[in-house]
């Protein structure tokens, strides 16, 4: 077979590579007579046969998947999910290493990005939570409906960067509530149920007996559900209402893990003004509040609607708190950013009056883009004593702390949470104050 040049590339092509440096995204990065190659489903210093899955003639580079490892690493591993690897489901990018180098490779990735866009060299540990192996943890699973030969209904989840459905019965890391609600929506969809659904949210909280299952119409239409979620707080266990279709952590063990590395970086003191941002239904809200106790302040922001009355709920019995709904961005009078290539930012709003000038600490869990650069400097206005970033992406985390440098404050402390095991997604809890 004649291997094709670097710049001749094209989908089907079949080439062999030294695998380089893992990247942020799930997969590491290889080059073929100078041409960048993005390879997934390897390890750092194999060497694999790459089938290019994305790209050609003319791209800067191209993508492809790791169809034959011809040297492996020591870290290599059989994959633990059936149906994960080249051509499978796209949900899990690191089955195939051990679970120990997974953290190694995403500490990595942490590093590199601070490095890279924040300007920080910072070691990086990423430390497990309480789960078996990487394995059975995720208490929430969305499937997607599909129909075989357009007939009989059928689950499965997505193919990596595709409409494509993988079949399954059950997910290898899905907590055992979870993988026997699949099992159940696979069996109900056999049966010629879910004629109506383009998907099924199957959710185990902690404070709820039977697995609730949701059916999801076109548009995302489906019942609102509430369900009851147990956290652990320094002041005893706390019960929490939420959507069933909305946000909480996944990982059965991260509410725990967040609340106590939240509140060790916030070291909030009682008496204090407390801002929480992005607050979902108030898994931070809830123990900053009793932190700052009765003389002190806490407001929690939040704009998605299926969130704010689980948010008020959640907070009726601290009088010191008080919610505010909104955008973050538009509150603090920051004009959004346009959504499309060169579609301009529209006009900015007034500040709203019912964010105070100043905090003493700030608590922000932004989407994975990030909270940009006009938020961000928003915050720094306030001179807040600590500010205290919940991440879940390390590239909006390094270009947001370039931005707090810019500011005149540092990175303090990081702690990184593996709380996506055998994902490439990985959660960071960083501290900033004031330099000096």
């Amino acid at each position: 077979m004649t291997t094709p040049a670097g710049d001749e590339l094209a989908v089907g092509d079949e080439i062999e590579v030294v695998v380089g440096p893992v990247a942020h995204g799930g997969h590491c990065v290889a080059r073929h007579d100078g041409r960048v190659v993005f390879v997934r489903h390897t390890i750092p210093g194999e060497r694999v046969v790459v089938r290019i899955t994305e790209g050609g003639p003319g791209d800067r580079f191209v993508r492809g998947d790791a169809v034959e490892v011809l040297e492996a690493s020591e870290h290599r591993v059989p994959r633990r999910c059936p149906v994960s690897g080249p051509g499978g489901c796209g949900g899990c990018d690191l089955q195939h290493v051990s679970t120990e180098h997974q953290r190694t490779l995403k500490a990595q990735v942490v590093v590199e990005q601070l490095q890279r866009l924040g300007g920080v060299e910072r070691e990086v540990v990423v430390e497990p939570l309480g789960d078996t192996d990487g394995l059975a943890y995720r208490t929430r699973v969305e499937v997607a409906v599909g129909r075989e030969g357009g007939g009989t209904p059928f689950v499965g989840l997505r193919k990596h960067r595709s409409h494509d459905l993988v079949p399954i019965t059950g997910c290898p890391i899905a907590h055992p509530r979870v993988d026997e609600g699949i099992a159940a929506a696979a069996q109900e969809a056999a049966e010629g149920g879910l004629e109506d659904a383009v998907a099924v949210d199957v959710v185990a909280a902690s404070g709820e007996e039977d697995v609730a299952l949701v059916e999801v119409g076109p548009q995302g239409r489906a019942q609102r559900i509430t369900l009851t979620e147990r956290v652990a707080t320094p002041t005893g266990e706390r019960e929490m209402s939420v959507d069933a279709r909305g946000f909480w952590q996944v990982h059965a063990d991260a509410p725990r893990a967040f609340v106590e590395a939240v509140l060790e970086a916030a070291q909030v003191q009682p008496g204090e003004r407390v801002l929480d941002l992005y607050s979902g239904v108030g898994l931070l809200s809830l123990p900053l509040a009793e932190a700052t106790g009765p003389e002190g302040q806490l407001l929690a922001v939040e704009s998605d609607p299926l969130a704010l009355d689980h948010l008020a709920e959640n907070l009726a019995e601290q009088r010191q708190a008080v919610v505010v709904p909104g955008r973050v961005d538009d509150l603090l009078g920051v004009p959004r950013q346009g959504r499309r290539r060169g579609q301009r930012g529209g006009r900015a709003p007034a500040r709203s009056q019912l964010l105070p000038p100043s905090a003493d600490v700030v608590v922000l869990d932004p989407p994975r883009t990030g909270a940009g650069r006009g938020v961000v400097e928003a915050l720094l206005a306030m001179r807040p004593r600590r500010l205290v970033y919940v991440a879940c992406d390390p590239a909006a985390l390094g270009r947001d702390t370039a931005t707090l440098r810019a500011g005149g404050y540092e990175l303090d402390a990081l702690r990184s949470l593996d709380a996506f095991p055998m994902t490439h997604h990985v959660e960071c809890v960083a501290t900033f104050v004031p330099a000096g």
